[in-house]
């Protein structure tokens, strides 16, 4: 039975910037079960960064509240805040965000390593296996494609489970192909671990491969899909 993973109530976000108090984000409400896939789209700066940031406890609402695996997240200092994403969530960035200094195998182990897996080696292996780059375990970043960085990303992002997962923009920096090869594996990873996938995209195609969409403009929810 579907239970909720992530709930988010009446989230706004205010900054203060040289012409006074920005709001960027508007009373915005959700909530997605164990399973789900959600597609944030909007143009830019219509906050959909700003929400992916909020719900993945990257940064704190000026008003409102946020559920992540049953914790509050408005209650956590940082440390805890910490806590909650090693343990519950994993990230796929536009820009890839691989450590140069390690090649593909260590870039997947090393989150592993951290939370103490003792198969962290092998696990890694077989995801990169998985992703399809089994011959290129010991190539470094700057040896690989911008696909195959893109493909190590998601296996350092599927390595530890998560509950949630988090793409920011994941075909923004690839070409059309590439980037559709990239969307497949995401989702049959997803389908394969029950994870929940949140993902901001430009990309109406990908959006709607997700069971649910929501749009912003201005920092407003305008428009909602759900099955």
């Amino acid at each position: 039975m579907s239970s909720s993973i992530l709930t988010a109530r009446n989230l706004s976000k205010v900054v203060t910037s040289a012409e006074g108090e920005l709001t960027i984000l508007h009373d915005l409400s959700l909530e997605l079960n164990s399973g789900d896939s959600l597609a944030i789209v909007g143009s830019s700066g219509s906050g959909k960064s700003t929400l992916l940031g909020l719900l993945a406890g990257l940064d704190l609402p000026s008003s409102g509240q946020v559920l992540l695996a049953g914790q509050d997240l408005g209650q956590l200092d940082e440390d805890q805040r910490a806590r909650v994403r090693a343990e519950q969530v994993g990230f796929v960035f536009q820009s890839f965000q691989l450590l140069d200094s390690l090649n593909a195998l260590e870039n997947v182990m090393l989150p592993l390593e951290l939370e103490g897996h003792a198969d962290a080696r092998q696990r890694a292996r077989t995801l990169l296996e998985r992703v399809g780059l089994g011959q290129r375990l010991s190539h470094y970043p700057r040896q690989l494609s911008g696909g195959e960085q893109q493909r190590v990303a998601i296996a350092r992002a599927f390595a530890a489970e998560p509950a949630v997962l988090f793409a920011d923009e994941p075909t923004g920096n690839l070409d059309s192909h590439t980037g559709e090869r990239i969307s497949d594996l995401l989702f049959e990873l997803n389908q394969e671990q029950g994870a929940t996938l949140v993902l901001v995209t430009h990309d109406e195609r990908l959006a709607h491969r997700c069971q649910r969409l929501i749009r912003l403009e201005g920092g407003h929810l305008v428009d909602r899909v759900e099955p």
